[in-house]
């Protein structure tokens, strides 16, 4: 669960970017939970 919710927050700053590179980092300042973060704690 941890793994999925830290994906999530990561990839958020992503979610509607179509992105091709393996070279990104991992947490910026724009990342945030999504509402997939809140269902997946339930």
């Amino acid at each position: 669960m941890t793994g999925a919710i830290a994906g999530d927050i990561i990839g958020s700053v992503y979610e509607r970017h179509n992105i091709k590179t393996k070279t990104f980092p991992l947490f910026s300042k724009h990342c945030r939970f999504t509402d997939d973060s809140v269902v997946t704690r339930i």
